[in-house]
């Protein structure tokens, strides 16, 4: 692989503005190598000789130049250009400069600019500066800001420490127990001064230690290496800091009575607990103005809550050290890529000084990255994993999930099976005409809504995995976007596979349920056969709620917590993934009256004789009204939540969004209900134009970040993923188009070739694949929206808060 292309497949997405415009500098040396090219003096013509009168040579040139011999030989002669020669030779200067903004830049003087061609490698040094100045200015600043959060982890560190002292309440009756949590005790105490350095010994010399972290170095290895004492959990003391040693001087390890005297745990005095994790309890509380509670409570579970907020914080933290210095490594490799390049062009012998002047750099020189990564290796290993190292380096360097052969080999099964049982399906219905069967009407009506709640989850499925594959395709981070865990998110394989897998069930189900006719002996149906579907929505219920390892258990768990969350809103705190999914059940609302038909069939109908009756109750209407009002009614809330916590005004504008399509589902299904009242057509024909400007407008505008009048690209963006253009006004035009769908329930629309429950099928579907097409712009647009921002890290909640007025 060329490295522009795996610079480009390496680098952080949101951060592929801050990286080395590798590319663009090899253009730059194009232009360069062209020039020379077209200026190349001809090359003199071979040498005519009597032997070979066409003057064209039978072998290469290299072939007629001395033998070098079978031993290398080294001359005793060796000529090498005197220091003021080297320098005079240089083609460029470069030296270090302040900017106008106050930050070090680097400024390189190219000195053969009166060379023909020189004016092409003036601009490609003055680029290459640029370029540097920007990944050195971007690394220098995100560094920074590492060190600043690494002081907040080690005072989050000292609290926990004192915390578990606090909690475990240690008994110990010999002094080598007392002067161990004394020494641990005095760390904490002692936070804000910088650990001592080990006594030298005749066998090792400890390097020098960081300012940052030294509380977090726990147990003073090198490189992310556990001590001999640590893998064997030894008890042997280590050398305290000053403040430390004073203290144990200045307090007796034996109390009178004989016990040891307990640690000092003052640093508690400054630290109280944070907001918990917000729950619909926590919520109703703030709603209603209760106090909460933050003093500290010193129990087992709560000291367990508070592990788990720090595993998360240095799990995320050490992800961006990871990321920065792999942002390090790519860029370095690239200038020297680059440079190498124009060394061979031009001919020239550049690399050498600009490479210098870059490991003089602070991008080149700089080991803070390396120093604080090994220190918090260290502290998560011995706190957090029980000084287990390679569980707690499995923690720390999650890995993306391997594509298994399994996987494909299954998904290839399950699709033939799949494209099996249609055709089996097709041809049973063509060849024993079941659809001119009198009791062909009665299928349509009862099971016909059953079964066609599989496929609009299978379509929606099927939408994902596409969407998944072109996420990845056109690098956008959906795995950072919604969250999900790298080494159990699922990957569009996986994704077609439980979609064809339940494809097959549902196909299956139908197959065995395809009778027309009742049973001329029993004068019903087969009771198993009717049950079938009632079976198969139970099934994938219990998979779903499964609590074993089984079928993407991760992924099960995080889709039905986003789920609760969207039922509980305005309960919980509105994150993406929740608000993402809600938009999800918008376009499911057939499939939310396929849920009630189930509850009306097998619960109030007589299914042995497909009798559902009960669809003609007012009772049955109700229900539908607020069933096809659910996902809207969530999404509404989840706004409403927004709006009053975030005081954002545009929040509020969404929120009328789904409030005008509510009343437009309403005032459809009113008039569905009653198809002969004007009133109500024309009041569902406003309030569903309404409906469907307004969300398209948002779609566009809002969603997908489209519609800019200014932009470089006419009534789009200015930064587009995909390449081609048309693929965006296909787009806007595509969900115009599918939004329109409305129109067929109030302006009577009807094909006499199709059942009226197939075309109801027919218009859900539809607006599944809007929705499915919805999903790529819309990531695509908060893709954008973090590269903007340079922002590629979740925020983890810390559970301590420190006073910062208390000494």
């Amino acid at each position: 692989m060329k490295f522009g292309k795996e610079l480009e497949s390496e680098m952080v997405p949101e951060w592929e503005e801050a990286y080395m415009n590798y590319n663009y500098l090899k253009t730059i040396l194009k232009d360069i190598d062209h020039f020379k090219n077209r200026n190349k003096p001809p090359a003199p013509a071979a040498a005519v000789t009597t032997n070979n009168p066409a003057g064209v040579l039978k072998r290469r040139l290299t072939l007629y130049r001395a033998f070098s011999g079978l031993i290398q030989r080294t001359s005793s002669k060796i000529s090498s250009p005197g220091p003021m020669q080297d320098a005079e030779s240089q083609p460029i200067l470069v030296s270090s400069l302040n900017r106008s903004d106050g930050q070090e830049g680097y400024e390189t003087r190219f000195l053969m600019s009166a060379d023909e061609g020189g004016e092409y490698e003036l601009v490609f040094f003055r680029r290459l500066d640029d370029e540097f100045n920007k990944v050195n200015k971007f690394y220098k600043a995100k560094v920074a800001e590492v060190m600043k959060e690494a002081d907040v982890l080690n005072k989050q560190m000292n609290a926990l420490i004192a915390f578990r002292i606090k909690v475990d309440n240690p008994q110990y009756d010999c002094p080598e127990d007392a002067i161990e949590m004394i020494r641990l005790a005095s760390e904490v105490e002692a936070s804000s001064v910088a650990a001592a350095l080990s006594a030298s010994t005749s066998e090792t010399t400890r390097a020098k230690k960081a300012a940052h972290m030294d509380v977090i170095d726990e147990d003073g290895s090198n490189r992310g290496e556990l001590s001999k004492e640590d893998d064997e959990d030894s008890n042997e003391i280590k050398p305290l800091s000053s403040s430390a040693e004073e203290n144990i001087r200045n307090r007796p390890l034996i109390k009178s009575d004989g016990s040891c005297r307990p640690p000092p745990l003052e640093i508690l005095d400054h630290v109280t607990i944070r907001q918990p994790i917000e729950t619909p309890r926590s919520t109703i509380k703030g709603f209603l103005n209760v106090p909460i509670q933050t003093e500290l409570k010193f129990s087992r579970e709560n000291m367990s809550k508070i592990e788990e907020q720090l595993k998360r914080a240095f799990t995320e933290f050490y992800n961006k050290l990871r990321l920065l210095k792999s942002y390090s490594f790519l860029n370095l490799t690239a200038f020297a890529k680059i440079m190498k390049k124009y060394d061979k062009i031009t001919s020239r012998n550049a690399s050498a000084s600009y490479l210098r002047m870059i490991d003089n750099s602070y991008l080149g020189n700089s080991d803070e990255v390396t120093k604080v990564m090994d220190k918090v290796e260290a502290a998560f290993i011995k706190h957090f994993s029980n000084s287990h190292r390679k569980e707690g380096l499995r923690i720390l360097r999650p890995t993306t999930k391997r594509q298994r052969h399994r996987v494909t080999a299954m998904l290839g099964f399950f699709s033939g099976c799949t494209v099996s049982l249609v055709l089996a399906l097709v041809l049973i219905i063509r060849a024993q005409h079941i659809l001119d069967k009198p009791g062909a009407d009665q299928y349509m009506v009862t099971l016909f809504p059953l079964y066609s709640l599989f496929a609009f989850i299978v379509l929606h499925m099927l939408m994902y995995a596409g969407n998944i594959y072109f996420w990845r395709r056109y690098r956008v981070n959906y795995p950072f976007i919604f969250g999900f865990n790298p080494r159990t998110a699922l990957g569009y394989r996986e994704v077609l596979l439980l979609s064809s897998g339940l494809g097959v069930l549902a196909l299956g189900s139908v197959l065995a349920n395809l009778d027309m006719e009742m049973d001329p002996k029993t004068k019903d149906y087969k009771e198993f056969t009717e049950l079938l579907p009632l079976f198969l929505v139970v099934f994938v219920i219990v998979i779903l709620i499964c609590p074993f390892n089984i079928i993407y258990r991760p992924s099960r768990f995080f889709f039905l917590t986003c789920l609760f969350h969207a039922i509980c809103a305005p309960l919980y705190k509105v994150v993406l993934p929740d608000f993402i999914l809600a938009d999800q059940f918008t376009s499911q609302v057939q499939a939310f009256r396929s849920f009630e038909s189930y509850i009306c069939y097998y619960f109030s109908g007589n299914y042995k004789l497909r009798d559902n009756s009960c669809s003609n109750s007012d009772v049955f209407k109700t229900f539908g009204f607020i069933v096809a009002t659910i996902p809207y009614a969530w999404r509404l809330l989840q706004c409403l939540r927004r709006f009053f916590e975030e005081k954002d005004n545009m929040q509020g504008l969404n929120g009328l969004k789904y409030f005008s399509t509510i009343v437009a589902v309403t005032t459809r299904t009113a008039y569905s209900l009653d198809d002969t009242s004007i009133s109500w057509k024309v009041v569902a024909i406003i309030t569903s134009a309404i409906a469907a400007i307004s969300g398209t407008y948002w779609d566009l505008v809002y969603d997908w970040g489209l519609l800019d009048r200014k932009s470089k690209n006419p009534w789009l963006r200015d930064k587009l993923l995909v390449p081609h253009k048309n693929v965006y006004y296909g787009a806007m035009v595509l969900n115009v188009v599918l939004r329109l769908a409305w129109l067929q329930t109030v302006l009577d629309v009807e094909f006499t070739f199709l059942h009226r429950q197939t075309l109801i099928t027919i218009v859900a579907s539809l607006e599944i694949i809007r929705r499915g097409v919805w999903n790529f712009f819309r990531l695509e647009n908060e893709q954008l929206n973090n590269s903007e921002n340079y922002r590629a890290f979740k925020s983890v909640p810390l559970p301590f808060h420190y006073d910062e007025g208390k000494d």
